[in-house]
Formats: C-alpha cells, sequence, structure tokens
C-alpha cells in the first residue's frame, strides 16, 4: 500500500496532539452522511456531517450534527448569536472552507470559523466526522475535537414533532 496522504483536518490533529483513527471508504462522489455511517458499519449517532451556514452578518459557521438530523436553523442561529443564518450554497464550499461537498471536516478549514457541536455527541466516547475528503471519516473523542477547534455543545437540531 502507497503511503498516506494525509489532508488539512489529519495535519491539523497531528500539530495539536489529537488522537485519532482513519476510517477510510471506497468513494466515487459524494455520499450522504447515513450511506456512509452504513458503509462503515457505524452507528448513526456516532456518525456527524458538517454543515457551514452565513449569518445575516455575513459571518460564516460551522454546524456539527449526527447525520441522520437535520439542522434545527433558528436553534442554531440563536447558537452564534445571529438573528438568522442559512446553509452555505454548495458551489460557495470549496472556495469558504477548502473542502469539497461529502468531504467536508470542521477540522483544519482555511479558517477557524465559530463552530458549535450537537449537544449528542459529548455522550459519546468517540465519534466521526469526515476526514477532510470524499473516501474518509477520522473518529476521535468528541471533547478533543471541542477543545481543539473551539467549539461548544449545543442542541441545534429539529425535534419531532
Amino acid at each position: 500500500m502507497g503511503k498516506e496522504v494525509k489532508t488539512n483536518a489529519m495535519r491539523f490533529l497531528d500539530k495539536n496532539k489529537v488522537s485519532y483513527k482513519m476510517h477510510l471508504y471506497e468513494s466515487d462522489g459524494f455520499m450522504d452522511g447515513v450511506s456512509v455511517a452504513k458503509k462503515l458499519s457505524q452507528p448513526l449517532e456516532k456518525t456527524f456531517k458538517t454543515l457551514v451556514a452565513q449569518g445575516k452578518t455575513k459571518n460564516y459557521y460551522v454546524f456539527v450534527i449526527p447525520v441522520a438530523e437535520e439542522v434545527d436553523m433558528k436553534k442554531a442561529a440563536r447558537a452564534v448569536g445571529e438573528k438568522f443564518v442559512e446553509l452555505l450554497p454548495v458551489k460557495e464550499l470549496t472556495a469558504v472552507t477548502g473542502y469539497v461537498r461529502g468531504g467536508c471536516s470542521p477540522i483544519g478549514m482555511k479558517k477557524q470559523f465559530p463552530t458549535v457541536i450537537h449537544e449528542s455527541a459529548s455522550a459519546q466516547d468517540t465519534i466521526m466526522v469526515s476526514g477532510g475528503r470524499l473516501g474518509s471519516q477520522i473518529e476521535l473523542n468528541p471533547e478533543e475535537l471541542a477543545r481543539v477547534i473551539r467549539a461548544e455543545f449545543t442542541d441545534i437540531i429539529m425535534k419531532e414533532k
């Protein structure tokens, strides 16, 4: 097997001495998070997706939520002190974060944006987030993740009615 190519996310974790485990999977393009979790035989509640939004102030924010859930935009806006936030159009994602859709990690973006991780992550020993490219996931301790990217935990997902 050839030399493993590190992503920005992995280099960032290495530099900050955060232990993590890589999980690789075959990918021929974008896959939703639920499909990725199933492909890696990971529980949905341990597998998280990264969403990037922009607020009324034009500032960017990162929201990390379980793959099977939907972000509640009102809760997300409150969590970052905005009147409202809206998800970034996919075509702007790479320019803002340095990552592509399906490979967007909350770790090692071009710039560190204010980040909120759904509170359910803190109940897990480890969670999975994108490894920074299609076909890779990083498993790490959620408290370590929050510490290194200066994120906070709060409720930002929709509740079933």
